[in-house]
């Protein structure tokens, strides 16, 4: 039995033809031109002489030719291959080379450096969306060329591979997780449990779509169930405001830091916003703060979920406002498995008091890393995927997420979660935006410190900020050091850059 991915497109193109599949700066784009677009990007590859299971690079920023080069790759049975528009010559090489790629769509904008990447890697099949390009050839070029009848959707195997998206690589490079059509299928279904999407919804995806989040949650579901996706290119917080207001957006997708900046900009009031009635949050966990002042000032309920580029995005979701519990990632979604191990692998009873490693089984889980089999082993343990997250389940089976493995600070002997560090700093009327490391410490090994961004017109000392976690929290886990900035360094997804500021600590900046 067949099932390619990218029919979730034509089914919603049959029954939805005239209804809007994206809303962007330059117009709107209806589900039928959506599925007639991706079907002459799909023959287009074919006639390039890309075939079943090659794989294509996509490096585009979050526009509309994004989705139709996307749905493309999958109608020709090809392998998509999402990567950061703004990767230099020399990641792009390695990320095309590591992949396999044999081509590559990439952006008018980037295209010296992707073209320099392309050539290094020998990638000779180079597509740039827009004009003033002096490599490749024009992404016109594979629309040009009429779809056949019926469309080209090559029947894939479901357990085929469909995507592979690169981690982070916070240890070691970035390794490719293998995503299968039948898994990306399966969870861009559980909106229905999540926040009931329906066709009149219009999402506002200002997520990157080469990261798992914004694909799944953002491209994936809308087109499961016929939503509209309204894109916006870059976040930025009026321009949000903005686009919200004319789409009549309804669901807004992000993660804490973009809730932040938002709830915090002064602005906020000067627009209406009356048309939103949920919020997504991934990524991270949202500090208490935040999510109690958005709900209450913009009125709506934030759910909050959790997932990994390694399980096709969701593990754990709040499913309703009245199925949640605040603070939590909710509970595993339809067919997923989550326990909390110790350092042994043996399972941790619930309770807050027994945090450990979460471990994941289901549907969702990768093939693995492409082309890695050591690490893709080393991943998993008697059929469960390890994490590398430390939380707890509760007597309810939510779960709570604690921190990542690697970011507890031992102080002393002493264990740190600089997430509990990071909500008590966020309470402070003064806090915008907080991230907490351990630094070389020569008699402790690691001592506690924070990086904090004030509000706007806002001011807190140094000294008051740390006496004010001091008053309420362990002696042993308040920082000693507190450096303001103002702003924190974020990743493309507009999480804080936890890497970046750990390697100024480590060179000594």
């Amino acid at each position: 039995m067949g099932l390619n991915l990218a029919t979730m497109v034509h089914e919603s193109a049959r029954s939805h033809g005239d209804h809007p599949a994206l809303l962007h700066d330059g117009g709107r784009m209806t589900y039928r031109e959506l599925d007639d677009l991706s079907d002459r990007v799909a023959a287009g590859l074919a006639a390039a002489g890309v075939g079943r299971g090659d794989r294509v690079a996509v490096q585009l920023p979050t526009i509309p030719e994004f989705v139709v080069a996307y749905l493309g790759i999958l109608k020709n049975g090809s392998v998509a291959v999402p990567l950061n528009f703004l990767l230099k010559a020399g990641e792009l090489e390695y990320h095309l080379a590591d992949s396999g790629a044999s081509a590559l769509i990439t952006w008018s904008g980037v295209a010296d450096e992707a073209g320099q990447g392309a050539a290094a890697a020998g990638v000779d099949r180079v597509y740039v969306v827009g004009s003033g390009a002096a490599v490749g050839r024009s992404f016109g070029e594979l629309l040009a060329a009429p779809a056949p009848e019926p469309g080209p959707l090559v029947h894939t195997d479901p357990g085929e591979t469909a995507v592979i998206i690169y981690t982070s690589g916070t240890t070691g490079r970035p390794k490719g997780a293998e995503l299968t059509h039948f898994q990306l299928y399966m969870n861009a279904y559980t909106p229905t449990r999540i926040f009931g999407l329906v066709p009149d919804d219009v999402a506002l995806i200002c997520l990157p779509l080469f990261h798992v989040f914004g694909l799944e949650t953002g491209i994936n579901c809308c087109l499961r169930f016929a939503a509209t996706m309204s894109l916006q290119p870059r976040f930025d917080p009026v321009r949000t405001f903005e686009v919200i207001q004319r789409d009549r957006v309804t669901i807004f997708e992000g993660v804490p830091t973009m809730y932040a900046d938002l709830l915090h900009h002064p602005d906020a009031d000067k627009f209406d916003l009356g048309s939103l009635r949920a919020g997504i949050s991934g990524g991270a966990s949202m500090p208490s703060e935040i999510l109690d002042g958005f709900e209450r000032k913009f009125g709506i309920v934030i759910l909050e979920g959790y997932g990994m580029t390694e399980t096709a995005s969701t593990i754990t979701s709040n499913l309703s406002a009245e199925d949640r519990k605040i603070y939590s990632a909710g509970k595993p979604i339809y067919g997923v498995d989550v326990a909390v191990w110790d350092d042994q692998y043996g399972p941790l009873p619930p309770g807050a008091e027994h945090v450990g490693e979460i471990v994941v089984r289901g549907f969702n889980t990768m093939r693995g890393y492409h082309n890695r089999p050591q690490a893709t082993a080393e991943a998993f343990r008697d059929g469960w995927f390890l994490t590398g997250d430390l939380g707890y389940l509760d007597q309810d089976g939510f779960l709570f997420i604690v921190d990542r493995k690697k970011d507890l600070i031992n102080r002393g002997g002493e264990k740190v979660y600089p997430k509990e560090v990071e909500d008590v700093l966020y309470s402070h009327p003064a806090v915008a935006a907080a991230a907490v490391l351990g630094v070389p410490h020569e008699r402790l090994g690691e001592e506690v410190k924070a990086y904090l961004a004030l509000k706007a017109g806002v001011l807190a000392t140094e000294e008051e900020l740390i006496a004010f976690a001091r008053a309420r929290m362990a002696p042993y886990k308040y920082p000693r050091f507190i450096e303001l900035r103002a702003s924190l360094p974020k990743l493309a997804t507009g999480k804080i850059d936890k890497k970046a500021l750990k390697a100024e600590t480590q060179s000594g900046d």
